[in-house]
């Protein structure tokens, strides 16, 4: 069944309708694969967004192959795709020599990074987001190359404008996204050499029910864990949009490569959105801290013109956030970290 905005369910029983939810194409996404030729290869597959992306590109181009490529250390996630009819190829992205013997897909999206405790070895931080896409896009000269990027690139704007446009030059706090800033340059530099069409899908922030801003603030609220306000407006938008997008951009990319801005439309209040899980749970939000004039927020404007708005809005993941966290239901046990300013994550 296709995904529309006028069949979304009222809420999100478990994992498996989750997982079913996040692989359901849209008629958009359908159409904007129809005319891009050949294979689908996704590097970094078993992260968070990894294999539900893959599983949404299978069911959205039944006839094509669709490989996932990671290390795989969590078996289970291999079986999952192969479930889902994707194709999965073990891969150390640090090993030149196994890049070099993958299949040279004409479509490629790259998802390998390192976030997570980055400031706990910095210099693997530098070589997964920076030297591993240098390999890659040397690996992959005559490839369409959508590669993953964030917008914890952009300094921090005014919450009373638009957020940062894809002009805006990056100048961002922490090495982290110092790295990043790498990966899109690595990315950048072997476009222009090789002439590889690509995009480059500065997203922030992906969310499901299991992870992301949504869910930490409706965990904090039902709670009563401290709310931070310092970081006091985001952007996000539902994995399941993301997803679309980053495949969509397979038909949109540009030789070079060139950045688009990837979320929400809207700028959130946190404080907004903490009362109104507050309403839904009978529970007031334990704030702390004032809202700083500034935050990492981007202008999804060029998205919105290529893709149009996201299926799934505000209100919706409100709710599907707040009846599944007042289930109990399972977490990744990742926080998003978004209240940081400092860049160290």
């Amino acid at each position: 069944m296709l995904l529309t905005r006028q069949n979304l369910p009222k809420t999100i029983p478990d994992i498996a309708a989750l997982d079913d939810l996040l692989c359901r194409p849209t008629q958009a996404l359908i159409d904007d694969l129809a005319p891009v030729d050949g294979d689908i290869m996704i590097l970094g597959v078993a992260g968070k967004m990894g294999p539900t992306l893959a599983g949404l590109a299978k069911a959205a181009a039944p006839d094509r192959r669709v490989i996932g490529v990671a290390r795989f250390s969590d078996a289970g996630v291999k079986d999952w795709l192969h479930a889902r009819g994707v194709e999965t190829i073990n891969c150390d992205l640090m090993d030149e020599t196994a890049i070099q013997a993958l299949p040279k897909a004409p479509n490629i999206v790259f998802m390998a990074g390192r976030k997570f405790g980055a400031e706990g070895d910095l210099s693997l931080t530098w070589a997964m987001n920076a030297h591993v896409p240098a390999l890659i896009a040397q690996a992959f000269p005559s490839s369409r190359i959508v590669a993953f990027s964030t917008g914890c690139i952009y300094p921090f704007v005014p919450v009373d404008g638009k957020g940062s446009g894809e002009d805006m030059a990056p100048n961002p706090p922490g090495e982290y996204a110092q790295s990043c800033v790498g990966r899109e340059r690595m990315f950048e530099y072997f476009s222009r050499k090789f002439g590889t069409p690509g995009r480059l899908f500065r997203l922030n922030y992906a969310i499901d029910m299991r992870y992301g801003v949504l869910h930490d603030i409706a965990l904090k609220v039902l709670t009563g864990t401290p709310i931070d306000l310092s970081i006091g407006h985001v952007n996000f938008i539902w994995q399941g949009d993301a997803s679309s997008q980053a495949l969509r951009c397979l038909a949109h990319c540009t030789a070079p490569t060139s950045p688009i801005n990837v979320s929400g439309h809207e700028i959130l209040a946190v404080r907004d959105l903490a009362a109104r899980f507050g309403a839904r749970f009978g529970r007031m939000p334990v704030l702390t801290g004032n809202e700083e004039p500034t935050a990492w927020l981007t202008d999804t404007s060029k998205a919105v013109e290529l893709f149009g708005l996201p299926i799934v809005d505000t209100e919706q993941l409100i709710a599907w956030t707040a009846d599944w966290v007042s289930r109990a239901m399972p977490s990744l046990g990742k926080p998003t970290k978004y209240e940081v300013r400092d860049g160290r994550y």
